[in-house]
């Protein structure tokens, strides 16, 4: 991107419907609800012809450096320093407040470009307000309406002005040199048979889930090594999922901050049924789950729904026990844990469990280590020569049982995708295989074939009878 540009204003202007209809995705969430977005958001923005990053942040208010809010705006002045361009939004149908002509000489000082916009320009009344910006000093402000895209050729028009054509239009790189890295690793798709490698220089997409409170927020900024989310005592204050990017030994991690789950009877507030979404799009779309328990108070029943959650999505997950710095007796907890693991989650046999410390950063390379061996497992594919030599041999151990006096025979297997590992089995009279029996190979391949904490999937296909709709001769 040439330039990043931050989107601020007091709360409720539309500011996060602006970056919405910047990025072309409903990214941030949008509610009449002042002060909904807290943390600051980038994103990628395309504007007619521009490209560039831009970044939505919390609602400006004067308070305490202490406070939920002082922290927010905290997080808003870190995204105004790191942009070459600031967009101002001002609400052009309730007029200016006393708050705009604040921030406005804050902006002034700041000595970054600015661009004014009145926002909501489309609605009866809005003349006022869009004249009573010239008051601010900082230029003619351009009128849109971010909710109905109106205007979007004038802002375009600003931006350009104000960060210079220099800058808003950079010499294009040459195709070819970008191409290189395209290909993960440079490597084809190889041959089915041949157990391809794990790549270790694919970027690996991560999100973080777990209860209210439990740290996610604080642990993602401990790998960062900066405040870049907003933390504090409070429960709940992650709304958005923020994706942020960092390198670790040389790989690319893209790890998404979620907002806490609770359980579903007491998620009854629209905000929070919007943020919960936005959490589970965010475990959907990610590779590998960090699923962070607090372990003070672990194996509550809301822990165990985010796990069985994950699990059914087909992702792979990794325990992580945050707040070990609080735990009195490590030794005795750690192998308590452990058996209530293996207990309470035996649909993921073997999964990899982590004590950390988000405040303090102890386990965190333990963590990741584990976060790249589950996504190796994840990712693991087996030769259909193994797989049939593998099941002939636990038929010989375990045969299928007889049913209403006819035996089920497993003919052929194969694995038809990874990412979770996947396989389908030719049988006969695949509806009547017994679920027992399917455990038993479930178990049988996470131990013979080392996949240990990860969802194994089994799909049984009945053979096609040729004869099956011919009439009997007579």
């Amino acid at each position: 991107m040439s330039f990043t540009v931050a989107i601020v204003g007091r709360p409720n202007v539309g500011k996060s419907t602006l970056f919405n209809r910047l990025v072309g995705k409903k990214l941030a969430l949008v509610d009449d609800t002042p002060g909904v977005t807290r943390d600051r958001r980038p994103g990628d923005a395309k504007l007619i012809d521009l490209r560039f990053t831009i970044i939505d942040t919390a609602g400006l208010e004067e308070t305490g450096p202490d406070t939920l809010e002082g922290r927010m705006r905290a997080q808003t002045e870190a995204a105004i320093d790191e942009a070459d361009l600031t967009l101002f939004v001002v609400d052009a149908k309730s007029g200016l407040t006393p708050l705009d002509k604040t921030f406005g000489e804050l902006l002034r000082r700041s000595g970054k470009p600015v661009v004014l916009v009145a926002n909501k320009s489309e609605a009866r009344g809005s003349d006022g307000g869009f004249y009573d910006a010239f008051t601010l000093g900082l230029g003619e402000p351009c009128p849109i309406s971010a909710e109905h895209g109106q205007g979007m050729i004038d802002l375009r028009d600003a931006i350009v002005a104000a960060i210079g054509e220099e800058r808003a239009f950079p010499e294009e790189i040459d195709e070819a040199e970008t191409n290189v890295s395209l290909a993960p690793g440079g490597l084809e798709e190889g041959d089915e048979e041949e157990e391809p490698e794990y790549d270790e220089t694919k970027p690996l997409r991560v999100a973080i889930v777990g209860r209210p409170n439990a740290g996610k927020s604080t642990l993602i900024n401990r790998f960062l090594g900066e405040d870049r989310l907003l933390t504090g005592p409070e429960a709940g204050i992650t709304r958005d999922s923020i994706s942020v990017e960092w390198d670790w030994r040389g790989r690319t991690i893209k790890m998404f901050d979620t907002a806490g789950m609770r359980r579903k009877a007491k998620v009854q507030e629209k905000l929070e049924k919007l943020s919960v979404a936005d959490a589970l799009r965010a475990i959907r779309f990610a590779e590998t789950v960090v699923i962070v328990f607090d372990a003070t108070i672990p194996f509550e029943k809301q822990d165990l729904q985010i796990a069985d959650l994950v699990l059914r999505e087909g992702r792979a997950a990794v325990l992580a026990f945050n707040k070990w710095d609080l735990v009195e007796d490590p030794q005795a907890v750690l192998a308590d844990l452990r058996e209530k693991t293996e207990r309470l989650l035996p649909q993921a046999r073997g999964i990899r469990a982590v004590p950390i410390s988000g405040q303090t950063g102890y386990g965190l390379d333990k963590l990741m280590q584990n976060i790249i061996d589950t996504d190796r497992v994840w990712n693991r594919r087996i030769s259909t020569a193994k797989l049939n030599r593998w099941l002939e041999h636990q038929q010989i151990q375990h045969p299928p049982p007889a049913v209403s006096g006819r035996r089920i025979k497993l003919k052929y297997m194969t694995q038809v995708k990874a990412r979770p590992p996947a396989f389908m089995v030719s049988c006969t009279r695949a509806d009547a295989l017994p679920e027992s029996y399917v455990r038993y190979l479930t178990n049988g391949l996470r131990n013979d074939f080392q996949l240990p904490g990860v969802p194994i999937r089994i799909h049984f296909k009945a053979s096609d009878n040729p004869f099956e709709n011919r009439k009997k001769k007579r």
